[in-house]
């Protein structure tokens, strides 16, 4: 069993870098303003990728950067310097999905480690076999591969391999969609997916449309959430396990990194499958971060009607996460806090952490900035006052119970 497997997780900006490590990451990856598929979003110049590879080396972690546009000749303008930069501030490895761009990373920048995309749909021995020729250090499998195929593939492959645990699936083949250029002329192989499959449609029947604007079709599949495989992914040697999410919240990031850290762990402490009850635990744990329906994605084979969401988006917001701690004063047992969601008086929240596991308390008091009493707290961003009657850290979360 590999009980040092990798935990790797999204990063959108620098403040959720930090999270995601702090909160039990061995990995986080990231893009920069170019030459990755979420450049849109993505808030890395070299300034900040620098700073998370320095945060990450104190924990002992590291950083990857996604290079993994489909790109064009004129998108390869700048990209020996940028991988150069790279490397030099201490980046890992480099998360790519063409041919050209293996070749000048190993021409340019030759510490980097190369891991090949999901979005090159790897789904056998001999491409793996394959791209190891071309010089590829690592590669992520494709999201279309079933247990039994990622146990074949991770047991005989010659380079290290990678699977994804939780987050986003796509409705066509990974990388191959091309829905969003046909509808927008935004490239999804170059940064600009306007996720078309997530829209909501008219349907005609013989020219007739059944559809109505109460009940719109629209077709994304629901979020991966592999906790019950765990075991059978450490078992197989997979090297590095991956959450998606790169545009998901700090509370996101810290709440499904920390649950599969522990999951992660107690797996590899006790070397047996986890307890119908232990995996409940973590299931429920990682409820709590859900804002889309899961399911377990192509692990038990293909997809089912089940897995998929029609007519909905399943998108929603929940509003658990309430607030994260600024310092703790253990003479007072009182909490700065500073608000992110409404709470009040007699609520029971929990805390949780990277030091504290789920610790819950009945709110006795709220004490704001003035020095006030107040009964409810429902000004973002404000701070406060809680007194929590155990020891809590700077930067713990507080959610509701």
């Amino acid at each position: 069993m590999n009980k040092k497997i990798e935990l790797l997780a999204p990063a959108g900006d620098l403040e959720r870098a930090k999270t995601a490590i702090r909160f039990g990451a061995n990995a986080v990856y990231l893009g920069g303003k170019r030459f990755s598929l979420r450049s849109r979003a993505s808030n890395f110049d070299l300034c900040d990728i620098k700073e998370a590879c320095d945060y990450a080396k104190e924990y002992g972690a590291h950083v990857h950067v996604t290079v993994n546009m489909i790109p064009h000749d004129e998108d390869l303008d700048g990209l020996e310097d940028y991988l150069k930069e790279l490397e030099n501030v201490g980046v890992t490895a480099v998360i790519v999905a063409s041919p050209s761009i293996i070749q000048v990373v190993k021409k340019v920048a030759p510490k980097l480690e190369v891991h090949l995309s999901t979005q090159m749909s790897t789904t056998n021995l001999k491409a793996i076999e394959y791209y190891k020729r071309l010089g590829v250090d690592r590669i992520v499998f494709a999201r279309e591969c079933n247990l039994e195929e990622v146990t074949f593939i991770a047991k005989n492959s010659p380079i290290p391999t990678e699977a994804f645990i939780h987050g986003g699936m796509c409705v066509n083949y990974s990388g191959r969609c091309t829905l969003s250029n046909a509808m927008t002329l935004r490239d999804a192989n170059r940064g600009g997916c306007a996720q078309s499959c997530r829209w909501k449609y008219h349907l005609l029947q013989d020219e007739q449309e059944v559809s109505t604007m109460d009940n719109l079709f629209s077709m994304s599949s629901k979020d991966l959430m592999a906790a019950e495989f765990m075991y059978d992914l450490m078992e197989a040697n997979v090297a590095s396990l991956k959450i998606e999410g790169r545009m998901k919240s700090a509370y996101y990031i810290a709440s499904v990194v920390h649950a599969y850290r522990k999951c992660i762990d107690e797996i590899g402490l006790t070397g047996q499958r986890l307890s119908p009850e232990r995996l409940a635990y973590y299931v429920n744990e990682l409820a709590k971060a859900e804002n889309r329906p899961t399911s377990s994605g192509f692990y038990r084979g293909l997809p089912t009607y089940r897995d998929h969401l029609y007519g909905v988006n399943g998108a929603g917001v929940t509003h658990d996460f309430v607030g994260v701690v600024l310092s703790y004063d253990e003479v007072s047992k009182t909490a700065l806090v500073q608000v992110r969601n409404v709470f009040t008086i007699n609520d029971e929240l929990e805390v949780f952490g990277p030091k504290i596991d789920n610790e819950s308390f009945i709110v006795q008091s709220i004490v704001n900035g003035d020095n006030c009493k107040i009964d409810i707290a429902n000004q973002p961003m404000t701070e406060v006052r809680v007194p929590i009657p155990f020891t809590v850290y700077p930067e713990d979360m507080i959610r509701r119970k």
